[in-house]
């Protein structure tokens, strides 16, 4: 749930606001009633990328990139 809250509050308040923000509430400053900022959570950093973990676990064909008869049917029309 949002919650509006006043700049000045915002000031005296704000350990307590980052804590309402983790918890998964955005919280909205406002500045004269009117919206200004909003403070919410930060998505967790995604792990680094590890290549190479199948390596030597997958084969690729020798034709794997050979024209299909069928697909190239469906594109091009023709005799299937």
């Amino acid at each position: 749930m949002n919650r509006v809250i006043n700049i000045y509050e915002a000031k005296t308040q704000l350990s307590a606001l980052v804590d309402q923000a983790v918890r998964g509430d955005d919280v909205i400053i406002a500045r004269n009633g009117k919206p200004q900022a909003r403070l919410t959570s930060l998505v967790p950093a995604k792990g680094k990328i590890k290549y190479g973990l199948l390596k030597g676990k997958l084969t690729v064909p020798d034709n794997f990139d050979a024209p299909n008869p069928d697909i190239e049917a469906l594109f091009y029309g023709g005799p299937k």
